[in-house]
């Protein structure tokens, strides 16, 4: 970030209470890199906040405001929208509970008003539990889907990155065979273009983009099945003579290493588990003998909403919920991700 330019304001909502999102945010906030870049503010209750400062033995205070105009933000100190909305009674890490479904929902309810309303410039979601969040009345698919609600959005997508590997969905939390259904023409194009324009805004000028297939070997000219035909390569071709670099429809078995090789900017996939899987298992990396992960990389970004939206690419882990251990690399990677484009 240049000198004299100001820094845009992330809210940061921490996910379920119960899971490693406060404190992945809080160890993301231990690095002094996130404070050149931006102006990081917690969404949550601060007396979780406080609890993870202490068993993670961090050396920071803790700054609790009712405004994103009323933080410091500077390194040392966390500045924390104090939401109050967790029983510190009953609370309890590693526990699903309606109680702290709710807690969640609120944070990131919070998170896009204060963007809708220009108080903030950017959003990162630390993961939400769909269980807790459905106990406590809250019906929705995830994070992609409440975005879409709250700004009355109804094109958009779901990208996942992680440094230069990149995919984007199609479709994602619905049955595979709903999926299928969903795989049109126009839905492509207009995937398609939410990534033409996102990478552009990362300052890509000319991105590449390549398709997936929905079949074995893309379909095999048709003797696999032919959405390949009838819908996928008609929307490559529309792209095409938008003056958009693309092509495919390609076996999605081969094209991952083509693009980690740096031969693409960016994969569209027709379903949830097609750029999930390699994604994750480029970025999540599990060391056998010493029995931890120690890497958790990549992020989740919704496409086409009129505010920045950027997630950590991992569940909430209650099995890890308030021990300490939880790694931060993805939480630092969102909020990088979200400074970045509030300032494209």
């Amino acid at each position: 970030m240049k000198k004299g330019i100001i820094k845009p304001i992330i809210a940061i909502s921490t996910g379920d209470p119960a899971g490693i999102g406060p404190e992945v945010s809080v160890k993301a906030l231990s690095d002094p890199d996130i404070y050149e870049r931006c102006r990081p503010l917690v969404v949550c209750d601060a007396r979780i906040i406080d609890q993870i400062i202490d068993i993670c033995r961090l050396d920071l205070l803790i700054n609790p405001i009712k405004d994103p105009g009323k933080g410091s933000y500077s390194y040392g100190t966390v500045d924390v929208l104090d939401m109050q909305n967790v029983d510190m009674d009953t609370f309890s890490f590693n526990q699903i509970s309606a109680m702290t479904g709710k807690a969640s929902f609120e944070y990131v309810e919070k998170t896009i008003q204060l963007a809708l309303e220009n108080k903030v410039d950017a959003t990162v979601t630390g993961p939400i539990h769909k269980k807790a969040i459905s106990l406590a009345g809250c019906n929705f698919a995830g994070h992609t889907e409440i975005f879409a609600h709250y700004t009355n959005t109804s094109k958009y997508a779901m990208m996942l990155a992680d440094d230069d590997f990149r995919v984007v969905h199609v479709n994602t939390h619905v049955s595979m065979l709903e999926s299928i259904k969903r795989i049109t023409e126009d839905r492509i194009l207009e995937v398609i273009l939410l990534a033409d324009e996102a990478l552009r805004k990362m300052g890509i000028d000319n991105p590449r983009i390549a398709v997936n297939g929905l079949n074995p070997h893309a379909g095999e000219n048709g003797l696999f099945g032919d959405e390949e035909i009838k819908h996928i390569l008609p929307a490559i071709e529309a792209a095409r003579e938008r003056g958009l670099s693309v092509d495919g429809p390609h076996p999605p078995d081969t094209i991952f290493p083509k693009m980690k090789g740096g031969q693409y900017d960016i994969v569209v996939c027709m379903y949830h588990d097609q750029g999930h899987i390699p994604t994750k298992l480029l970025g999540f990396e599990y060391n056998h003998f010493s029995k931890r992960w120690e890497g958790m990389s990549g992020i989740n970004m919704t496409l086409g909403l009129p505010i920045i939206r950027v997630s950590v690419d991992h569940g909430t882990a209650f099995d890890k919920g308030g021990k300490g251990e939880a790694n931060p690399e993805s939480m630092i990677q969102a909020i990088k991700y979200a400074a970045l484009f509030s300032s494209a």
